[in-house]
């Protein structure tokens, strides 16, 4: 079974690396940031209402602090989309995907300030080591000036403290309702929030224009198959195994860069093999082999309760 989740697991995360290069397409053909991140939410927001509606359950009325929480984790994903494409315009898509996987760093700080997690020497390593990696991905204190735009960096990090919001407010829905129910009131939020931030005139031109079919497509492998296929695979492998799985994600999306034109330095590529390699570390060492006394491992977020009506087993998620 756990080889099924994998399998699960690495088609959601190459479709989330995919989506960095076409919307890096679409950008160059003329689109904003605000509206591909709109059309990739809108397009999901469509596959989460129709899982929802197929496993509605007339009695199931979650609290109010569901819909406050899942509000927040739409927040959170909108400043994610916007921000990645904002950064892949300015940086590219490798340097991007790196930055917006520093999330696990930015959720261990908050952990660290709401004590909700001990600080251990272990953790702030992992802390210095990502930094470290930020300034070799960058440039930022080479004598011949930062290889990525200022821009391009606070974009790439604002996608991940932006996510770290997505991680929180998922992670505190998720145990009094369901995932499916989550992710459809997250991304209503979400496609409300990009529709009046967005352009308008631009949003109507999709619809006639020649590029439909990429936002079709972006939609349905970055956001609707990418997010169902990982709820169900991370209930059939551990933690550790997901979140390593989940690196693929990056790499795809590097890789996908390099085809559009993207080149990177031998620094750079160092600074992306420290970031992603401490994230790694980071979120395999969290977890504990005793299983009943195992603390939820705060890693790139959370989903969890059964996807099945009658089971209730929690279930960390470690990627997009």
């Amino acid at each position: 079974m756990k080889f099924y989740g994998v399998i699960l697991i690495v088609i959601a995360a190459v479709g989330w690396g995919l989506s960095g290069g076409i919307g890096d397409i679409l950008m160059s053909r003329g689109w904003e940031p605000m509206v591909i991140s709109f059309y990739r939410g809108l397009i999901g927001l469509v596959f989460f209402s129709i899982w929802l509606a197929a496993r509605y359950r007339p009695e199931e009325k979650p609290p109010l602090r569901f819909y406050i929480w899942a509000a927040a984790a739409g927040l959170g994903v909108a400043g994610n989309f916007s921000f990645y494409y904002f950064s892949i315009q300015a940086s590219g898509v490798a340097v991007a995907a790196t930055l917006m996987y520093t999330a696990p760093i930015f959720v261990l700080l908050v952990s660290f300030a709401l004590h909700l997690e001990r600080a251990t020497w272990f953790k702030c390593g992992c802390i210095a080591s990502v930094m470290v990696g930020i300034v070799l991905l960058t440039g930022i204190l080479s004598p011949g000036g930062a290889d990525v735009s200022g821009i391009g960096t606070a974009a790439g990090l604002g996608a991940g403290l932006s996510y770290t919001l997505f991680i929180f407010g998922f992670k505190n829905a998720a145990p009094i309702g369901r995932p499916q129910t989550a992710l459809t009131v997250a991304f209503a939020v979400f496609c409300l929030v990009l529709f009046f931030l967005g352009d308008r005139g631009q949003m109507r031109a999709v619809l006639p224009s020649e590029d439909l079919w990429l936002f079709l497509l972006l939609g349905v492998v970055g956001a609707g198959m990418s997010f169902i296929f990982y709820i169900y695979g991370i209930r059939l492998t551990t933690p550790a195994i997901a979140a390593m799985t989940a690196m693929v994600e990056p790499v795809t999306a590097s890789l996908f860069g390099v085809l559009l034109g993207d080149m990177l330095s031998l620094f750079q590529l160092g600074g992306m093999a420290v970031i992603l390699l401490t994230v790694a570390a980071l979120s395999t060492q969290r977890e504990v082999p005793a299983a009943a006394e195992a603390p939820e491992p705060e890693e790139l977020a959370y989903e969890y309760e059964a996807l099945e009506d009658d089971e209730a087993e929690e279930q960390p998620y470690s990627g997009r």
